[in-house]
């Protein structure tokens, strides 16, 4: 309803070379089929943000993090949420990338300059481009600090 708001999580998996693991969208997602994102999604009733980020992280990448590797980047209010944004840095072989079926249809790496050119030719989902440049300044700033 107008004026309520849900939590909403998003993880940048970011690897030393400084790559962002990105995933698919499935063609028979409502929204933004067939398009590239991160990791993400709304918290379960009774969890909170960092718990919500570890599940999404499992549930569509398979990747197992500790809270203590979640950086947490700072949080956006949207039109009906709060997205809380958290970075992760850790080197995936794509190979041991787990897909959720229904969520998450293929996996791949993207440099920044690739990465930027999804933004600008909307293969990235516009939402999580959009989110992206709200949190541009900090992620780069937290990059800095938390090299692997």
């Amino acid at each position: 309803m107008p004026g309520l708001y849900h939590l909403v999580v998003s993880v940048w998996t970011v690897n030393s070379s400084g790559s962002i693991l990105l995933t698919l969208r499935d063609s028979r997602k409502e929204s933004y089929p067939n398009h590239w994102e991160n990791t993400g999604g709304a918290a379960l009733a009774g969890e909170t943000s960092l718990q919500a980020a570890r599940r999404e992280l499992e549930e569509e990448t398979g990747i197992v993090a500790d809270e203590s590797e979640l950086i947490l980047l700072g949080t956006q209010k949207t039109r009906d949420s709060f997205v809380d944004h958290y970075l992760l840095r850790r080197d995936v072989p794509l190979s041991d990338i787990r897909l959720q079926a229904g969520e998450t249809a293929d996996v791949k790496l993207v440099t920044m300059q690739e990465f930027e050119g999804m933004i600008k030719d909307l293969t990235l989902a516009k939402p999580i481009g959009d989110q992206f440049n709200g949190i541009r300044d900090r992620f780069f700033a937290a990059l800095k600090e938390n090299r692997t």
